[in-house]
């Protein structure tokens, strides 16, 4: 695999590549809050070979830059993720979100249809159906939380987060990952940017044009995901012509960490549509 920087407008995202180039279009895999690319390190290595895949850790996420008052809505990820596929000389690409990635990836379909060939949302946003409750409850207390040591929100956050995962040593092992960007007063800053920046406003303003998405597209819910409710995925499902929906039982938010196998042979049989 092959790590690199892309300069966007003076903040670098950081993607790597994996898989070879071939004769099918690449795929491009984003994640959601408050994760970075490590959610898709146990799908990349099981898709088919000959393709180009590219894992990106979004503005602020991972190795990313801080976002630095940058717009980090679902529009502001979207319209960057256009100009990395541009820096990147990727012309049209399927396109796999998770989460928030999920309503990234809604948001490329919609707004820039010729750049996306297929679209895969895994436990994904959607509709006015989120952010979750604690989600909202953080928001409300901001004027407080904001000033709070960041290892004491970072500990909020583990306990949270935990309750995605069915596999409670893989979960302690990959938030660890995920929350290191935010262990400092910046990075605090940073966390309480994205957090401010859910708003399911993005994605009720996508709904209208759901029905006119070209791309083939495939759905996968956890059937107990304690963040993301699967009437999400079944209103995907309903909206999107000719959506799968696949719900996966006993099995909760980060489906892409626990469930790889399955989440990357949904991808292979979207590929083949």
């Amino acid at each position: 695999m092959r790590g690199e920087f892309i300069d966007l407008d003076g903040a670098r995202l950081y993607c790597y590549a994996a898989g070879t180039a071939g004769g099918g279009e690449p795929v491009v895999f984003i994640h959601g809050f408050p994760a970075s690319s490590h959610l898709w390190s146990g799908v990349v290595p099981l898709l088919p070979d000959g393709r180009r895949l590219v894992v990106v850790d979004l503005l602020g996420y991972g190795r990313s830059d801080r976002p630095d008052r940058r717009d980090v809505s679902i529009p502001g990820h979207g319209a960057r993720t256009l100009a990395l596929l541009d820096a990147l000389g990727i012309n049209y690409a399927c396109i796999v979100g998770h989460d928030v990635g999920g309503g990234i990836a809604q948001w490329l379909a919609v707004h820039a249809p010729t750049r996306v060939s297929k679209l895969c949302l895994v436990s994904s946003v959607g509709f006015d159906c989120w952010p979750a409750r604690d989600v909202k409850l953080a928001r409300a207390t901001l004027p407080l939380t904001r000033y709070l040591p960041p290892l004491w929100l970072l500990s909020v956050l583990r306990t949270d987060l935990l309750r995605g995962y069915t596999d409670r040593g893989r979960g302690i092992h990959s938030i660890e990952q995920y929350v290191r960007p935010f262990a400092s007063a910046e990075g605090r800053d940073a966390f309480i940017a994205h957090m401010t920046a859910l708003d399911s406003r993005d994605t009720t303003a996508l709904a209208p044009r759901l029905p006119h998405v070209v791309a083939p597209t495939a759905i996968l819910h956890g059937a107990h995901d304690p963040f993301l409710s699967k009437v999400i995925a079944e209103r995907l499902r309903t909206a999107i012509p000719g959506a799968t929906l696949d719900v996966l039982p006993d099995a909760r938010h980060f489906l892409p960490e626990e469930s790889p196998e399955r989440v990357a042979a949904a991808i292979t049989t979207l590929l083949a549509r």
